[in-house]
């Protein structure tokens, strides 16, 4: 990894250890698919256990920065400027099913002195298939050792795109359903795989041509939008002034396709 500098170093040396024994409790939730007591127990087990390890040794590395996690919320530091944004477990329902396709992602959010917010680094792990996402700013995106790019399709038509749907308790339904009804007519597939953060790491790596998806929450995006703007793309919020960091709408892909898909979007 010697592209990458000392910062990006140290999350990608946080994620690794923290996936070691998540690899492991992958194992560990096929064999409970069987059992009578279910995963559901020792996934959230598995996930507080990866946040708590990702805590610990980001604070470690960098003393005084917040941590803003998805299981304890904010926790302050003494540098007001930076706050790690953590997901242990982006893609919870697919580590409780056993499926290889979630990720431990983690950005480095720094405040300026006007109020205003940018994300300067961030890592998307995928432990189960070695996929290693990283971005800095200003310094591009990254699949392992290899700079990535968004994808150069310019026509809607021949765009494959990726979005997420509202789950069990979730609000938006009708909306989720209205907006893949007009994207669907209009291109040349859509995925749902479960992951907004890996989602955003294959727009990156052009995978996917553009990704949309409403209330998400910053853990699930803060890596992705650096990565996507490293990468040569364009992200924003769906809905007219809103801001893509909070992560309520996104929209994300190559310039050409964000912008007619964006439109499609807002005109449901």
């Amino acid at each position: 990894m010697a592209l990458a500098s000392s910062l990006v170093q140290v999350i990608i040396d946080a994620v690794r250890k923290t996936a070691r024994p998540m690899v492991r409790d992958f194992g560990e939730v096929s064999q409970l698919q069987v059992s009578r007591k279910g995963p559901s127990d020792f996934v959230t087990a598995a996930d507080l256990k990866a946040e708590q390890t990702l805590f610990e040794l980001l604070t470690k590395a960098r003393p005084g920065y917040g941590f803003l996690g998805e299981e304890r919320g904010l926790v302050e530091g003494t540098d007001k400027t930076h706050t790690w944004i953590v997901d242990p477990i982006d893609g919870t329902t697919n580590f409780m099913h056993a499926m290889p396709h979630f990720a431990i992602t983690v950005g480095l959010e720094r405040a300026a002195p006007d109020g205003s917010r940018e994300i300067v680094a961030g890592v998307t792990y995928n432990p189960i298939q070695n996929e290693l996402f990283w971005a800095e700013k200003g310094k591009g995106c990254y699949l392992n050792d290899t700079r990535i790019r968004v994808a150069a399709r310019r026509d809607l038509g021949d765009a494959l795109i990726s979005t997420g749907l509202p789950f069990q308790g979730r609000s938006g339904h009708a909306q989720a359903i209205r907006e893949i009804h007009a994207v669907g007519q209009r291109v040349a597939g859509i995925r749902r795989l479960g992951s907004a953060a890996l989602d955003l790491a294959w727009v990156a790596a052009g995978r996917y041509d553009a990704f949309w998806e409403r209330g998400l929450k910053p853990w699930d995006v803060a890596a992705g939008i650096l990565m996507i703007r490293e990468a040569g793309g364009v992200i924003s919020a769906i809905d007219e002034g809103g801001d893509p960091h909070d992560g309520a709408s996104i929209c994300a892909g190559g310039e050409d396709i964000q912008s007619r898909l964006l439109d499609v979007l807002r005109g449901v």
